[in-house]
C-alpha cells in the first residue's frame, strides 16, 4: 500500500513537499517514483529513485524538484520548489520491483498564478 500526503494549494514560486508512506512491500529494494496527471493529459513520470539512490527527473522539473527516500521509514519524498501553474496535477506515488507495480491513490497539487 502506498499513501501520499502533502498536496495542496500554493502560489506560483512556492514550495510543497510530498510524502509517500509504503507498507506491504519490500521498500528498500524497490524503485520508487512520482508521476503526475493533469486534466486531459497522460500520466507522466516526474522523478524516480532506485534502491541504490540513483535519481532521474523529467526535463520540466530538473533543478526545481528533488526526490529522496528514507528506507528506515519506508517513505519517499518529493520536494517541489519554484512551483509553476503548469505543475498543477494529481501526483501519484509508484513502486516497482520485478513482477510488481503499485500505485498510490494520488494527491492533488494546485499552483495558482
Amino acid at each position: 500500500q502506498l499513501v501520499e500526503s502533502g498536496g495542496g494549494l500554493v502560489q506560483a514560486g512556492g514550495s510543497l513537499r510530498l510524502s509517500c508512506a509504503a507498507s506491504g512491500i519490500i521498500f528498500s529494494v524497490s524503485t520508487m517514483g512520482w508521476y503526475r496527471q493533469a486534466p486531459g493529459k497522460q500520466r507522466e513520470l516526474v522523478a524516480g529513485i532506485t534502491s541504490g539512490g540513483t535519481t532521474n527527473y523529467a526535463d520540466s522539473v530538473k533543478g526545481r524538484f528533488t526526490i529522496s527516500r528514507d528506507n528506515a521509514k519506508n517513505t519517499v519524498y518529493l520536494q517541489m520548489n519554484s512551483l509553476k501553474p503548469e505543475d498543477t496535477a494529481v501526483y501519484y506515488c509508484n513502486s516497482k520491483l520485478v513482477g510488481a507495480n503499485y500505485w498510490g491513490q494520488g494527491t492533488q497539487v494546485t499552483v495558482s498564478s
